[in-house]
């Protein structure tokens, strides 16, 4: 447990950051970070007890944050098709965030299994290729997310600060994540776009895992960076995910294939398991939830 400090928590409104930013500001000073262009979810995020900070990666403007921090917990990423714009954000500010808090205890840089060269349903290890894994969607975003984590690896060295990075597969929790757009979908009637080598294999991860996690993801962070997997113990496709929505909502899921879809990103999460432990809401009862929390009883 993390009480009596100060955290920053960057991507603030985020469908990750949000929810471990209110759970860390019931015992903790947090500061919020993010353009915040919702009004109202700044406001919600202060009536929660985070305190709000209007910054740009992009151009590196870090100024309405406090001057010193305990832990900084980096989600905070730019999606864009401008190069320029995605690696200031991505890597670039990186650096200029932990400059700032070299004497933090903790950093926490969260990239993303996005960054893997696809390899069919593999499961990918932490010292696997990395590639262009997201270039169908946006081709700016796994090599900058790469850049990220080179930025990440040369300031935990150069200003000494202990850092994990952990490569997110696939968050979802109560209304957010991937899963939940598939739920859209299905109760749209509307097709969900699956690769034609399928099945798409990856490894859901709960929210409510990622807010128990964050404090071990901290305790582990090191000078050389920790880099580590964050992912669901259970491999599972979009193809039998979208399945049990179905069955929950009494719909059946229309499948679309297209080469322009992600290919699978299944994760091996030995090591996971070996330094935090592994996670323990299982996929079908999160996502049992999820539905429960969107679908009004008939």
């Amino acid at each position: 447990m993390l009480r009596g400090t100060t955290i920053v928590v960057t991507g603030v409104t985020g469908q990750v950051a949000e929810p471990i930013a209110t759970a860390l500001a019931q015992d903790n000073e947090v500061w919020g970070a993010a353009r915040f262009k919702d009004a109202h979810a700044r406001r919600r995020l202060e009536a929660a007890g985070v305190r709000g900070a209007e910054v740009d990666l992009v151009a590196g403007d870090l100024d309405a944050l406090p001057e010193r921090a305990d832990y900084v917990l980096h989600f905070g990423v730019v999606k864009t098709n401008n190069w320029d714009k995605a690696l200031a954000g991505n890597g670039e500010a990186t650096g200029l965030l932990m400059a700032r808090y070299q004497d933090a205890s903790g950093f926490l840089h969260c990239s993303s299994t996005g960054v893997y060269q696809p390899d069919g349903r593999h499961r990918f290890r932490e010292t696997d290729p990395l590639g262009d894994n997201h270039r169908s969607l946006m081709p700016t975003y796994s090599i900058s997310k790469i850049a990220g984590e080179t930025v990440a690896r040369f300031a935990a060295r150069q200003f000494g600060v202990p850092t994990t990075i952990a490569r997110l597969n696939v968050p979802y929790g109560d209304g957010r994540g991937w899963p939940a757009f598939h739920l859209e979908l299905i109760l749209a009637g509307q097709p969900i776009t699956v690769h034609p080598d399928g099945p798409s294999l990856y490894n859901p991860i709960h929210v409510d895992d990622l807010i128990e996690q964050v404090p071990r993801l901290l305790e582990i962070a090191s000078v050389p960076a920790t880099t580590v997997h964050w992912a669901g113990p259970d491999t599972v496709s979009i193809e039998e995910w979208c399945a049990h929505l179905g069955e929950l909502v009494g719909r059946q899921p229309v499948f679309d294939q297209s080469d322009q879809a992600l290919e699978s990103v299944a994760t091996d999460t030995s090591r996971m398991h070996e330094l935090i432990g592994p996670a323990k809401v299982h996929w079908r009862d999160g996502m049992r939830r999820m539905v429960d929390s969107r679908v009004a009883p008939s």
